[in-house]
């Protein structure tokens, strides 16, 4: 579905959509999708079911629950999932960082309940973003084929491992083994509701100025998984002349 999308592009999804149409990424190169064909099939089936189902539940989800609300919902899955980005930090050896966010796991989920106040911020524990992709960049692993998962979005080869992962550090995903279907099934609805009302603003923009909603998206997850994999200062990419104005496949990061 659309909305899975954010499990490729998790956050700030709106900033690198408008940058995308701001440096002109959003091209028809695809030397690093050989399964566009594959893809854009799987993409326009996201796209109808996320339009049935996704998209209007997030319409009013958005409409009942006012923004400070979505707010803390936000905060609470944030917080669940933060482990991943511990885990990644020590992986990549960024020590000083790993021990910095399991500080702030930790003071998240007891003062700040569960992570639905975000107290640490506050205190000064910085936000960060990591991922087993990222680590496997770090290692060394070269750029993967681009690829489209039924209902879970884009994604690249790279990238895929990071699944294993993210679910094993997710803690309501632990919550299916100690807690009954009648409150882990909610709260995974929930979850996604979240993300689809987190991006909404963006896919609407997208659907509106994009020639190529498939095009369009690809590029703006390839430059995005750049700025994350470089910290957010990506390399500046260069044609031969030294011009900027060109994009080639070495200039993407995932």
């Amino acid at each position: 579905m659309q909305a899975l999308h954010t499990v490729g592009m998790k956050k700030n999804i709106l900033s690198f959509l408008i940058l995308a149409i701001l440096s002109g990424c959003a091209t028809a190169q695809n030397e690093y999708d050989p399964l566009e064909g594959m893809n854009r099939k799987t993409d326009h089936f996201n796209d109808v079911v996320d339009r049935a189902t996704l998209k209007p539940i997030a319409l009013g989800y958005q409409a009942i629950a006012s923004e400070p609300t979505r707010g803390l919902v936000s905060n609470f899955f944030d917080n669940a999932t933060y482990l991943n980005t511990v885990l990644n930090d020590f992986l990549q050896g960024k020590v000083k960082q790993g021990f910095s966010d399991t500080t702030r796991f930790m003071i998240n989920s007891t003062l700040g309940f569960a992570g639905i106040a975000d107290v640490a911020t506050s205190l000064g524990f910085e936000k960060h973003n990591e991922d087993l992709g990222q680590t496997l960049a770090v290692w060394g692993v070269g750029k993967s084929a681009y690829i489209e998962y039924p209902l879970l979005g884009p994604n690249s080869l790279r990238n895929t491992p990071d699944f294993i992962t993210a679910s094993a550090t997710d803690v309501t995903f632990w919550l299916f083994l100690i807690t009954t279907p009648q409150v882990t099934i909610p709260l995974t609805v929930m979850k996604y509701i979240d993300l689809r009302s987190r991006v909404m603003g963006a896919t609407d923009m997208r659907d509106e100025v994009a020639l190529d909603p498939y095009v369009f998206t690809r590029e703006a997850w390839r430059q995005h998984r750049d700025y994350v994999i470089y910290d957010g200062h990506p390399p500046v990419p260069q044609t031969s002349t030294g011009s900027q104005d060109d994009w080639s496949e070495d200039d993407f990061g995932d």
